[in-house]
């Protein structure tokens, strides 16, 4: 077998998802094939290390199977191999040795393989499940033939693949790669570093945090990345994800971030030094109540209205910081800058000197949303030049658009990154406000009340540009009546999630539960 390309790798995996068809839903291919995909590899990694101590102790069986061992146990009867033999009831065969690998790697594989259910011959017959396995056995999945970087490029195009089949269930699976890349190249995580996503989804953004290490030439095994995830198929997938992507210092929590938070140290919570967050958007299903009196003071700023938990997703990513190397990146809908229900919270995280930058992005960088979309930086203790300051970037036309997806080039990633690198005005870009000006703006931190768009360099007393200039107001008053439709559409976002979210929360806290 020689290395698989990265198109073949992908054709190969995609493979596996199409035997599925017409007998999984969409939304529920991931529970299945990354499953058997984290399996394989497991047990190709484990038959290569196992090769190799053969060869190099002449055929020393024991030394063999103790070096294969060294890196995670495949108990007798639980490899991929024995699976494969079985002729019937390979469902249940399936569970038994995810099950026995899981008790034998308790601390770095417990739980690994989540809940499906293989035993259900009526969704998976036994045809099915060894079609599926003989799909997986055609390639090997072993470090030589697959490096880790090249498998974990492999594993988030099936999560894209898959989000893409899913619809409108994706936000929280699957955040745009190119807006994580930009929050992560901002925040310039470095070698050492502890990282914390508190709603990771598949880890993606933990992932990208990684890679950009990786990027800048610095010592990434040093990284320590943790997250935690409400759904539990969702945090398997991404414990799966940071193991296929060579991560050797990780943990991924289950379990809902706001009632009971997984990292805690000392009797308050455990900080970091980078945190990345896509957290869910103005839910309403929180315990708004124990958040009055909660035992980690994460209502430093106040409690939010129970419509939109917005505000105590950020509270406990601040309280999350570490109060000196402390930074973080929030990805928000355009409401939490100004709505009013929020100003008092607004008013004292201004006040705080916390908000290092409000980056405003165009339409439909939420998955299958038009709203459009701002990241909120902070820091724990900004740099002297920037205290008592916050730097507005306008990038509403920073975005490109192909084939229904809206993305940032290269270009455009950019732009912004120079922009806050440098921390200073920009005609029509950006804006550096004191907070005494936020003050006078009631605190909101609305982009246009700061950022004046240019009108294309149109001068008064000449006719011609005079004329541009009356063109190119209508143009923004047309754009910004867009705009504050769009805005207005994420109240009523809110309001449907409300309606149709009741019973999908109940589902999955009875997932949870179970």
């Amino acid at each position: 077998m020689t290395t698989l390309t990265q198109p073949e790798l992908e054709s190969y995996l995609w493979g596996a998802a199409v035997l599925l068809r017409g007998l999984v839903d969409a939304g529920d291919y991931k529970q299945f094939v990354f499953p058997l995909l984290f399996y394989k590899r497991l047990s190709d990694v484990w038959d290569e290390d196992y090769s190799d101590a053969m060869h190099e102790s002449d055929g020393d069986t024991a030394y063999a199977q103790a070096t294969a061992n060294d890196r995670f146990v495949i108990p007798p009867g639980a490899h991929w191999s024995d699976v494969r033999a079985v002729a019937k009831d390979v469902g249940r065969a399936l569970q038994t040795a995810m099950r026995a690998i899981e008790a034998a790697n308790p601390g770095k594989l417990g739980g690994i393989f989540g809940d499906a259910p293989w035993t259900n011959k009526e969704r998976l017959p036994d045809e099915t499940l060894k079609n599926l396995l003989e799909h997986f056995s055609s390639q090997s999945l072993s470090l030589f033939h697959v490096p880790e970087d090249e498998l974990g490029n492999g594993y988030e195009f099936l999560i894209k693949k898959f989000a893409d089949d899913s619809g409108h269930t994706a936000q929280e699976f699957y955040t745009n790669r190119t807006l994580v890349h930009l929050m992560v190249q901002m925040l310039d995580p470095q070698p050492g570093d502890r990282i914390y996503d508190p709603t990771c989804g598949t880890g993606g953004m933990l992932i990208s945090a990684l890679a950009e290490v990786k990027r800048k030439g610095g010592e990434h095994r040093t990284l320590q990345l943790y997250g935690q995830e409400r759904n539990h198929m969702t945090a398997s997938i991404a414990r799966m994800n940071l193991v296929l992507h060579g991560v050797e210092d990780s943990e991924i929590a289950r379990g809902d971030t706001l009632a009971a938070p997984g990292f805690r140290e000392h009797d308050a919570l455990r900080s970091f030094d980078v945190v990345l967050a896509n957290p869910p958007y103005s839910i309403k299903q929180w315990n708004r109540e124990a958040w009055q009196s909660d035992p980690w003071g994460r209502n430093f700023l106040g409690t939010p209205p129970q419509g939109r938990a917005d505000y105590a997703f950020f509270q406990h990513i601040l309280r999350s910081m570490d109060p000196s190397t402390g930074r973080c990146a929030v990805l928000f809908p355009h409401g939490v800058l100004f709505r009013k229900e929020e100003a008092e919270l607004r008013r004292k995280l201004v006040e705080a000197d916390l908000v290092d930058c409000v980056l405003g992005l165009g339409p439909g960088l939420f998955y299958n949303s038009p709203m459009e979309a701002c990241v909120v930086f902070c820091r724990s203790r900004k740099p002297e030049e920037r205290r008592g300051k916050v730097l507005l970037i306008d990038a509403v036309g920073e975005i490109a658009r192909e084939r229904a997806m809206s993305f940032l080039r290269p270009d455009h990633q950019n732009r912004i990154d120079r922009v806050y690198a440098v921390y200073a005005d920009e005609e029509g870009f950006a804006a550096v406000a004191t907070l005494e000006a936020i003050a006078a703006n009631d605190y909101s931190l609305s982009i246009p009340l700061y950022v004046k768009r240019k009108a294309n360099g149109a001068t008064e007393g000449d006719g011609q540009t005079a004329t541009l200039a009356e063109a190119w107001q209508a143009w923004q008053a047309w754009e910004a009546s867009g705009r504050e439709f769009w805005l207005q559409m994420d109240d009523v976002v809110a309001m449907l999630d409300g309606l149709v979210g009741e019973e999908s929360f109940t589902r999955s806290v009875k997932e949870s539960e179970g």
